[in-house]
């Protein structure tokens, strides 16, 4: 009876062995997205192109300018009093901008005086999604792995999101240059420079969105313009 007893304890305890030896594998094994490693760059090189999208961008110095509260000139993001004070309302300037960014690249994107400063966001992504953007050579992006993919080639990439609330700000980022990780890009979304409550010149989707509800994850959409190398 005892060494019954002793065979099946050692057995058990072999069984209980032999799976954390496999829990042990599971849990050292490099998790994959799409079959890579979580870790492994997600969206590709940042090309000689990227590389010059990402210091035309730094140039403009937005952590300076654009600054929240402060009436500014749209293209060049200096204190401007001496322009049309557009009300209360206008306290963030993240529209103005990404029109003076893809104006800086040579792109078209809606902006004053087509459009005055206030709820531009909202404007310009009802602009993006329509035959007029097209027409200016923008298109929609199918997802943000493709969308970061397209700023490290040197592409012009916006994340965009409207409120559902027309008497209240959407907003609108620039995607920039950067070599995350799958594992990156999935928790916070592709690397952005932006004016708004808190400029950047790099921060990422989840954070820069944070102050509009409903916009990370699945209510901001991405646009591309390719630009002239």
């Amino acid at each position: 009876m005892t060494l019954r007893l002793t065979t099946v304890t050692q057995y058990h305890r072999g069984r209980l062995l032999f799976m954390a030896g496999l829990l042990l594998a599971f849990l050292s094994a490099p998790r994959t997205f799409n079959g890579l490693p979580q870790h492994a760059p997600c969206c590709g090189p940042i090309t000689p192109a990227g590389e010059r999208l990402a210091a035309n961008l730094d140039s403009m110095n937005v952590e300076s300018l654009w600054l929240a509260q402060e009436h500014v000139n749209w293209e060049t993001g200096e204190p401007d009093r001496g322009g049309e004070d557009e009300g209360p309302g206008h306290h963030t300037h993240c529209s103005a901008f990404a029109a003076a960014a893809a104006k800086r690249l040579g792109v078209y994107l809606l902006r004053p005086p087509e459009h005055g400063q206030k709820l531009l966001a909202n404007a310009q992504f009802e602009w993006l999604e329509s035959a007029a953007a097209e027409k200016q050579g923008w298109r929609s992006v199918k997802d943000m792995r493709e969308a970061q993919r397209l700023a490290n080639q040197g592409s012009l990439v916006v994340v965009a999101f409207q409120n559902p609330d027309q008497n209240l700000p959407g907003h609108i980022a620039v995607v920039r240059p950067s070599e995350k990780s799958f594992e990156a890009l999935q928790h916070d979304g592709p690397q952005i420079i932006q004016a708004g409550i808190h400029n950047h010149s790099s921060t990422v989707v989840r954070i820069g969105f944070m102050n509009h509800p409903g916009a990370w994850p699945d209510g901001v959409r991405y646009y591309v313009h390719t630009l002239l190398q």
